[in-house]
C-alpha cells in the first residue's frame, strides 16, 4: 500500500537546543522529531559553512543573499533514538573539522523525500545530482556557528556514579541530646509541621559509617542554618549553623570524614526567600521605605501589614513568614553570592541543591555558576525544578535538576495494570530523555520520594515488592539514584496538608528495621558500582507479544519485570538472553528455563 507523504507538522527541530548542542570540545549532538511510523530514514546534511565551489574554505559564504554554489554539505545517516506516543525522535553525533557548521535534514519514506532546513521543507527527486540547487543553497540551512567551549554543560564526572542519600537533619539522629531545644519531643514522637526531635550533626557524624556499609557515596543535607522552625528552609543567618544542628567544626568533621570514605557532601541553599526574621528583613519591618534594604525584598508597597491578614510584600507560596528576595538588587545579589562561595571556600563542600530556584532570574544563576566553578571546577549544581528544565540546563546555569517526572512515572506505572500501562511507561520515560542534552540526563538526580512528597512505600501501598521493582527502575536510569533517609530499612509516612509522617524520625532499633530490605538494597547498589552499563543513557526496551514481560537493557545488563499477578516460566531465548548469563541477585548462572517471580536483573557474559 502506498503510504502518505511525509507529514510537515510532525517535523520539528530547534537549534541551540536539546535538539542541537556541543556535547564536548569537539562533538556535536543533533535531532530531529517527526510524525510516528512516517518517515523511514533520516540523514543529516551537514558540513564547513565556508566551503564554496569558488574560493575554498577561504572563500566563505560571500555570494550574497541567494548563498548558492555551497558544496560543504555530506550526508550523515541519523538513528531512530525513540520513540514517544506521536513521535520518532532520530539522533546522530558529528565532529566538525573546524567546529562550525551548516546542516539540514533529509527525511525519507515510501512515498517522498524531502529536504528540512530552516527556512525549507521542499520536496526532492530520488536522483540527488537533481536537487543541486536545493542542497547547495546555504540559506536554507540550520547553523551552529561555532562549538565554544564556554558553551559545553560540563558536568562533574563523578556524578555519574554517586549514590545519595538524603537526610532531613532534625529527624536522623540525635547524637547529642543537651544540644536540642528546649521544647524538644521523644524522639519518634508524632512529626508535625512545628515540632523538634532533636536530631543534629553529631549524629549524622555518629552514622558515617553505617552509610557507607549501605554503599552510599554522597549524602543530600536539607539546611542546615539559623532558623526557628524543623525544616529549616525559612533561613534566619545563611552563615552560621544552627546551634541545635551543632556546629562549624563538627560540620567540618563530618566533611572531612566522609571525604576520607569517598563520600561527597551537599548542601541545601534558599536564595528563594528568607524568614521573618532574618535581620535585614527586621530591618525593613522598623523603617519600612527608609531601610537600606527594603529594596533586597519584593514589596508592592508600605505599610507592608494590613487590616484582614492582607500582606504588601510577595512570598514564597503564599507563606507569609517567608518574605521573597529581590535579587535583582545587586547588593542582595552579591550577598547571596558570597554566601554560595563561602561554605566552598571554607568547609570544601561539593554540591547545592538549590530550593525553588526557578522563580529567580537567570542572571543570578549564570553569574553563580561562574563564581562556583572557579572556585572548585567539579562542583555540582543541582536545581530544585519539578516541571520542564531545559533553560537552566544548557551549559550556562545548573548540571542537573531533581527528577521529579521520574518518579511520577515509576510509581504511576507500578500502580497500574501494569500489562495495560506499559507502553505509557515506556513512552514517559523517552520523554523525559529527549527533554534534555544528553550531558545533563548521565548526571541527573534521580529519586523516588523526599521531603516533599510521600515516601515512597506509602505511595506503593506498602507493598515491598513493587517498592523493590521501583528501586531496580530507578538504578536502572542514568544519572544519579537518591535514597531518602529510611528508604533501605523500610519505612513509610504520608505527605499532605494534614500529615507530616513523611518526615518521621529515623528508627535505629535493629528489631524495627527490615534488614532483608537493607540487604537488598545494598546489593543493588553494589551492582550498579561495578557496572558502568547503568551510567549510559539509552536503554533498549522488549515488551513480548502476550505483555507477559518488560525487559530493559543497555549493554549487556538487563532487567526483566514480570507483568503479570503469578510467576511466569520463560525460555531465556524468549527474552532474547544469550546462555551462561549471570542473575546478579543470585549469582548463578541461568539455564534455558527460567520462572521470574517479580523480576530478574541478568547480566551476559
Amino acid at each position: 500500500m502506498k503510504r502518505d507523504l511525509i507529514d510537515r507538522e510532525g517535523v520539528l527541530h530547534i537549534p541551540k537546543s536539546n535538539y542541537a548542542y556541543a556535547y564536548n570540545q569537539n562533538t556535536l549532538h543533533i535531532r530531529i522529531r517527526t510524525k510516528k511510523g512516517d518517515v523511514d530514514k533520516v540523514y543529516l546534511r551537514i558540513g564547513d559553512p565556508y566551503n564554496w565551489e569558488e574560493g575554498g574554505l577561504d572563500g566563505g559564504n560571500l555570494n550574497g543573499a541567494e548563498a548558492s554554489g555551497w558544496i560543504g554539505g555530506e550526508n550523515v545517516s541519523m538513528k531512530k533514538e525513540l520513540s514517544t506516543e506521536y513521535h520518532d525522535y532520530w539522533f546522530c553525533q558529528y565532529k566538525p573539522a573546524r567546529k562550525r557548521v551548516r546542516y539540514a535534514f533529509i527525511l525519507e519514506n515510501y512515498s517522498e523525500r524531502i529536504l528540512f532546513g530552516e527556512k525549507i521543507i521542499d520536496t526532492l527527486t530520488k536522483d540527488i545530482k537533481e536537487n543541486e540547487w536545493e542542497l547547495s543553497n546555504i540559506s536554507n540551512f540550520f547553523s551552529f556557528p561555532y562549538l565554544n567551549k564556554k558553551d559545553i554543560l560540563d558536568v562533574p564526572h563523578w556524578a555519574k556514579n554517586t549514590i545519595w542519600y538524603q537526610i532531613f537533619p532534625e529527624r536522623f539522629c540525635n547524637g547529642k541530646p543537651e544540644n536540642s531545644p528546649k521544647n524538644v519531643e521523644p524522639w519518634g514522637s508524632k512529626p508535625k509541621y512545628n515540632n523538634f526531635m532533636g536530631g543534629d550533626l553529631y549524629g549524622l557524624y555518629d552514622k558515617i559509617d553505617y552509610l557507607v556499609e549501605l554503599g552510599i557515596t554522597g549524602i543530600y543535607l536539607c539546611p542546615i542554618f539559623i532558623s526557628s522552625t524543623n525544616h529549616k528552609y525559612d533561613t534566619i543567618d545563611y552563615y552560621k549553623i544552627d546551634p541545635h544542628f551543632g556546629d562549624e567544626d563538627i560540620f567540618k568533621k563530618i566533611v572531612e570524614r566522609c571525604h576520607s570514605k569517598g563520600v561527597k557532601v551537599m548542601l541545601d541553599a534558599v536564595f528563594n526567600h528568607v524568614s521573618i526574621e532574618f535581620p535585614f528583613w527586621k530591618d525593613v519591618i522598623e523603617r519600612e521605605s527608609n531601610s537600606k534594604y527594603a529594596d533586597w525584598f519584593v514589596i508592592n508597597k508600605f505599610p507592608l501589614y494590613e487590616e484582614n491578614n492582607k500582606i504588601n510584600y510577595e512570598t514564597f507560596a503564599n507563606v507569609k513568614e517567608m518574605p521573597k528576595l529581590n535579587l535583582e538588587n545587586l547588593e542582595c545579589r552579591e550577598y547571596f553570592l558570597k554566601v554560595a562561595c563561602y561554605w566552598v571556600e571554607k568547609f570544601n563542600i561539593d554540591a547545592w541543591r538549590l530550593d525553588v530556584c526557578n522563580e529567580i532570574d537567570h542572571k543570578f544563576w549564570r553569574e553563580f555558576r561562574e563564581r562556583i566553578k572557579h572556585i572548585k571546577k567539579d562542583f555540582y549544581i543541582l536545581g530544585e525544578i519539578w516541571h520542564d528544565a531545559l533553560p537552566w540546563l544548557m551549559g550556562d546555569q545548573f548540571d542537573a535538576v531533581m527528577n521529579y517526572p521520574l518518579s511520577d512515572a515509576i510509581i504511576k506505572f507500578l500502580l497500574s495494570d501494569k500489562k495495560l500501562e506499559v507502553e505509557k511507561f515506556i513512552y514517559d520515560l523517552n520523554k523525559i530523555l529527549i527533554s534534555y542534552p544528553k550531558n545533563t540526563n548521565e548526571v541527573t538526580f534521580n529519586l523516588l520520594d523526599s521531603h516533599d512528597t510521600s515516601r515512597v512505600l506509602t505511595s506503593l501501598k506498602e507493598d515491598k515488592d513493587l517498592l523493590k521493582i521501583a528501586l531496580l527502575l530507578l538504578f536502572f536510569q542514568s544519572g544519579s539514584p537518591c535514597l531518602y533517609y529510611g528508604t533501605e530499612i523500610g519505612m513509610s509516612g504520608e505527605k499532605n496538608s494534614f500529615s507530616e509522617n513523611n518526615r518521621k524520625c529515623m528508627v535505629w532499633e535493629d528489631d524495627k528495621q527490615d534488614r532483608n530490605l537493607f540487604k537488598f538494597i545494598q546489593k543493588l547498589i553494589g551492582i550498579r558500582k561495578n557496572n558502568k552499563e547503568f551510567e549510559t543513557v539509552d536503554v533498549q526496551w522488549l515488551l513480548d507479544s502476550k505483555r507477559r514481560f518488560l525487559k530493559l537493557k543497555k549493554g549487556l545488563i538487563s532487567l526483566v519485570i514480570n507483568l503479570e499477578d503469578s510467576i511466569i516460566n520463560l525460555n531465556i531465548h524468549e527474552i532474547e538472553i544469550k546462555n551462561n548469563s549471570l542473575d546478579l541477585f543470585k549469582d548463578e548462572i541461568l539455564t534455558d528455563n527460567i520462572n521470574i517471580e517479580k523480576f530478574l536483573l541478568i547480566k551476559e557474559e
